[in-house]
């Protein structure tokens, strides 16, 4: 959007451009017309031979001159100005191509970096379901372990078997008695000095 907003200003802007160009040709065109007359009248004069149609020819011809030279001050202002336009207007086009240019590597950098971002969640969607995968592996090989634990534990002589589900605490005091158990029984052995 911002790129077809500064190409539009750009179009409109070289459009100004041109049509200034032409506007300023336009005067051009013109100031060598007025040129061209004042020297087709300065012929004029020269090719006159009486004294008083001399005179009245200088008098029309200074007035004519008078103005032209009013006519060709105002053509050599407005040139000026329409010269001054120019450079505005080129200035801005300038300004305009070169915002263009920094918005379209603006949106590169944006879509590089947009791909980046797709390309690691890829590969972190990928480690995730190589972390699922490994941690159900984990949780069943706990399970069984937890049970085989559970079973030998509660399958020794003098044990009752678990009538509901068996905490962790539970299965810990139940493996801890037997082992105290075991340790007085090996102390009483040795007392009685049984290897």
């Amino acid at each position: 959007g911002t790129i077809s907003s500064l190409q539009r200003q750009l179009e409109i802007q070289e459009s100004q451009l041109r049509r200034t160009t032409s506007e300023k040709e336009t005067l051009q065109r013109k100031l060598r017309e007025h040129e061209n007359q004042l020297q087709a009248m300065s012929a004029k004069i020269c090719s006159l031979s009486e004294e008083r149609e001399h005179e009245e020819m200088m008098m029309a011809i200074e007035k004519e001159n008078c103005s032209l030279r009013q006519v060709v001050t105002e053509q050599e202002s407005k040139l000026a100005e329409q010269n001054k336009l120019i450079s505005e207007l080129q200035g801005t086009v300038s300004q305009l191509r070169a915002e263009v240019l920094s918005s379209r590597q603006h949106i590169h950098k944006q879509q590089q970096a947009q791909q980046e971002i797709q390309s690691r969640a890829e590969a972190l969607q990928h480690r995730e379901l190589q972390t699922r995968v490994a941690l159900e592996c984990i949780t069943s090989r706990f399970e069984r372990y937890r049970s085989k634990i559970i079973q030998a534990t509660f399958s020794t002589a003098g044990s009752k078997p678990p009538q509901a589900e068996v905490t962790d605490e539970e299965v810990l005091e139940a493996m801890q008695k037997i082992i105290n158990e075991r340790l007085e029984f090996h102390q009483m052995l040795k007392q009685k000095g049984i290897k």
